[in-house]
């Protein structure tokens, strides 16, 4: 899409009011660079364009990995897009969960979890960007799919200030969700506000998803056209908690892009 400045004229063009973008690439561990030139005339620009920016870590990001060298690149990586973000003024970093490995892990994965975040997380500025954990699929041992799974992750770092969630609707209804149930989506938003309180939704990706529900397989699918459907994207958008949380597509988009979903999701929400 030709960078940041390519990202932000395909979100205006799909008709999109917030953007996610990769900041280094997302499969790899090279860190994301700061350039302070092109990094204020890319912040002033989605300024004027009033497009709130979220930053996707890299996908190989795992603080549960029990194997030294990837748990050492990813707390690099974290803390490399997270000053990115700060010089992007973007809203968020979203990180993947991630996996223990192995089932025998998990406290340890806790542990460290807490050893290595919590010192990323304290350096925090209040008024800078947040980090938004986004609970995975399922299966791999991952450390947290379900909404339960989040409340040891959030003890870890004593439910420190700048932490947040990024909810995914494919990932919540692998993980066992039935968001696609009359009600299911209400639900699943009701128990995310009473594990963790209100006010730690930073970003929502609304997907559809190829597989049914508790497959623990992370395949999206277009709005409408997945075992989700499209009314229950429209029960997403009237819970309390999502009131003024973006909601972004990371749908296939296909050879027509992205502009379908986007109208279709503003369709529900404006109901």
């Amino acid at each position: 899409m030709g960078g940041l400045s390519g990202a932000l004229a395909y979100a205006r063009e799909s008709g999109a009011e917030a953007v996610q973008v990769f900041v280094s690439n997302p499969r790899g561990w090279a860190p994301a660079v700061v350039d302070p030139l092109k990094d204020e005339a890319f912040r002033v620009a989605a300024h004027a364009a009033k497009m709130p920016l979220f930053i996707h870590a890299p996908y190989l990001v795992n603080l549960a990995s029990p194997t030294h060298a990837t748990l050492h690149n990813s707390v690099a990586s974290v803390a490399a897009t997270m000053l990115k973000a700060a010089s992007l003024d973007a809203r968020a970093v979203v990180v993947h969960a991630g996996s223990c490995v192995d089932a025998g892990h998990r406290d340890a994965a806790l542990g460290q979890f807490r050893e290595h975040l919590l010192p990323l997380l304290d350096q925090l500025p209040a008024d800078g960007p947040k980090l938004l954990i986004e609970p995975m699929a399922g299966g791999g041992e991952c450390l947290a799919s379900s909404v339960s799974d989040l409340a040891p992750l959030f003890d870890a770092v004593d439910h420190h200030p700048m932490l947040g969630v990024c909810l995914d609707t494919c990932h919540g209804f692998a993980a066992g969700h039935d968001l696609a149930a009359p009600g299911g989506v209400r639900a699943w938003l009701n128990e995310l506000v009473r594990t963790l309180g209100r006010g730690r939704l930073g970003l929502v990706h609304a997907n559809d998803s190829k597989d049914a529900v508790g497959s623990s397989r992370d395949r999206h699918e277009s709005i409408g056209a997945g075992r989700i459907g499209a009314e229950p994207f429209g029960e997403l958008f009237r819970h309390p908690a999502t009131r003024g949380v973006p909601v972004l597509v990371e749908t296939p988009g296909k050879v027509e892009g992205h502009a379908a979903d986007i109208a279709l999701l503003k369709s529900l929400r404006d109901r």
